[in-house]
């Protein structure tokens, strides 16, 4: 039985020879990287990487990505997958929270950590992983491995930090341990009637907890294989690659599929008479933010693949709930996954009945460890269990989900969250700006996109041309307001506090 996430690449017999990656070109067996994550993992700890340290990774989606995960969680040391897209002083509170001594990179952000390793007192060590040979993560799989004896890991050590964006600008760590992603690889599993002849492709950052259970985890356990995107433009390259491996499963964020409802397919994906578009695709998965209605009936109309919306969060590792396959109801979130239980409740806490609204509160064993190094704002979230989810739901009779609201200011930008008060905490530090507030915005292509209200201080003259060039070299590109709006004022309480949710009702 597979209690851990090592686990995952242990196959016997012919099945250890059969590709559980393909990159391009080349493939990857489960005995591959079993071996290559083996010797990464005896690398790490001759070179004294402790058991529990945290050994933070920033790459695109690779093989290397994949077997330095493995190989650090296999050297009893946590990962810390990061958003690649971050920029280096968004970067630096993480790491100094995280004591992290090692990163695993690329050239590509070379230049940022070596600046970064001059402010960040613990950060030592830059392993580079950039396909070169001569690249010291090369050097470290050509150890000698055998013999070494890794740290023996329960299912209750924390596997994987995830850092997620929070209401109060400061990006949390959300530790889960092997058996809150376990619990819910299995759960998928049931509700996906998923089988080890499936393929998936992974078009999604693997830094993202949706991407890293469903498309990488998820196959792994079934011993089936990925396909591994590193970019996921331009957009027709993937359709080929989905084309060419025969993949069955595509896991994406709506923005995703609005493109593919839009975009001209080829004309070797139709056939004579018939207007939909032919794919392998068994069935089609869309998470990590709203899907619109419009954009769902599109979908299937076009290409008569089924296309399943579902909801989750990082902090319950990440999938919570999935429409059946077999009866889907569209404007839902779908069914529970099978363990997981859900209720909606009151200001109070107290269990709504169907069709009453109120905040979504989850359990099970895929709910996560806490925050780390934040005590304080795990209790506020889980209590006696219970995740309180911040968003406002209402189930019906049946049982299903209906994801109304956000309690919680996030906006979601192409299935990534962003908080308005980081934003705002940056546009502060212009020395022009009096007042700030960001709210989200809808936007067609990325869902939502985040909008500044501007008040400028007397005096001063400040255009938005001179803003955003302020904001880049400190912001990540999809945080930067796509909308600035400069105002004499913004509405206040008596107390002086602004009002987002006014500005945010005149939209």
């Amino acid at each position: 039985m597979i209690t851990l996430i090592p686990q995952l690449l242990r196959k016997e017999g012919k099945i250890a020879y059969k590709p559980a990656l393909i990159f391009g070109n080349e493939k990857f067996s489960y005995s591959y990287l079993e071996e290559k994550s083996d010797k990464f993992a005896t690398a790490l700890v001759t070179t004294g990487v402790n058991r529990g340290e945290k050994v933070v990774i920033l790459l695109r989606n690779t093989p290397e990505f994949v077997i330095a995960l493995f190989g650090i969680i296999k050297a009893g040391a946590i990962a810390v997958p990061l958003n690649f897209m971050l920029k280096e002083e968004e970067l630096k509170p993480i790491l100094d929270e995280a004591e992290s001594r090692v990163v695993i990179t690329s050239r590509e952000y070379l230049a940022m950590f070596r600046r970064l390793r001059l402010r960040v007192e613990c950060l030592q060590r830059i392993i580079l992983t950039d396909g070169h040979e001569e690249a010291e993560f090369y050097s470290f799989l050509k150890r000698p491995y055998e013999g070494m004896v890794f740290p023996e890991l329960t299912p209750d050590d924390t596997a994987v930090i995830i850092y997620t964006s929070g209401t109060t600008g400061q990006p949390k760590g959300v530790m889960l341990s092997h058996r809150n992603f376990i619990s819910n690889i299995k759960s998928c599993l049931k509700a996906l009637e998923f089988n080890l002849e499936e393929r998936v492709i992974c078009i999604l950052p693997l830094f993202h907890s949706f991407s890293l259970t469903v498309c990488l985890f998820l196959p792994f356990y079934v011993s089936s294989t990925v396909v591994l995107i590193p970019r996921l433009r331009p957009l027709g390259k993937v359709i080929t690659q989905v084309i060419r491996h025969r993949v069955r499963i595509l896991v994406a964020i709506p923005p995703i599929y609005r493109v593919l409802v839009d975009m001209k397919m080829p004309w070797y994906m139709k056939l004579p008479g018939i207007k939909r578009v032919i794919l392998p695709i068994r069935v089609c998965i869309s998470g990590a933010a709203p899907l619109p209605l419009e954009v769902l009936e599109k979908f299937q109309k076009k290409f008569g693949i089924p296309l399943l919306e579902g909801y989750g969060l990082t902090e319950a590792s990440p999938v919570v709930a999935l429409n059946p396959l077999h009866s889907p109801k569209p404007g839902s979130v779908g069914l529970p996954l099978p363990g997981v239980k859900v209720k909606v409740v009151d200001e109070e806490g107290k269990e709504l009945p169907p069709g009453k609204e109120g905040e979504l509160i989850v359990k099970g064993e895929n709910i996560m460890k806490g925050y780390y190094k934040k005590e304080e704002e795990t209790a506020a979230v889980i209590k006696d269990g219970w995740l309180y989810t911040g968003d406002i739901a209402k189930l019906d009779e049946e049982g299903y989900i209906y994801i109304l609201d956000r309690r919680k200011d996030l906006i979601i930008v192409r299935g990534l969250n962003v908080s308005p008060r980081e934003i705002e905490e940056v546009i502060y530090r212009c020395p022009k700006v009096k007042e700030v507030c960001v709210i989200g915005v809808r936007d067609e292509s990325r869902g939502e996109v985040p909008k500044a209200f501007v008040v400028v201080k007397e005096g001063e003259e400040l255009t938005a041309k001179e803003l955003l060039e302020f904001l880049r070299p400190r912001l990540a590109g999809y945080k930067i307001p796509r909308y600035i709006e400069f105002r004499d004022e913004l509405p206040k309480s008596p107390s002086g506090k602004i009002l987002r949710k006014e500005l945010k009702d005149k939209i």
